[in-house]
């Protein structure tokens, strides 16, 4: 399965490490990715990935509309 977010589509970006000489060798930054588990509208389970970021906005999201009600 692929290191992508289920929401976001984040996925891997490409970039060097530099040494303190300047040498630069690539490297891949992976996206904190967690692993959910969701109830679907059928009643069965299933896993998806999400970014550690998307949880935060839901968790934001979530709070906000909780307020407004």
């Amino acid at each position: 399965m692929a290191r992508r977010c289920a929401i976001s589509g984040k996925g891997p970006l490409s970039a060097y490490n530099v040494s303190h000489a300047n040498n630069r060798t690539k490297r891949r930054q992976l996206p904190n990715l967690r692993t959910l588990r969701v109830t679907l509208e059928d009643g069965t389970t299933a896993k998806i990935k999400v970014a550690a970021s998307e949880l935060r906005t839901m968790k934001k999201k979530a709070a906000q509309a909780s307020v407004a009600n």
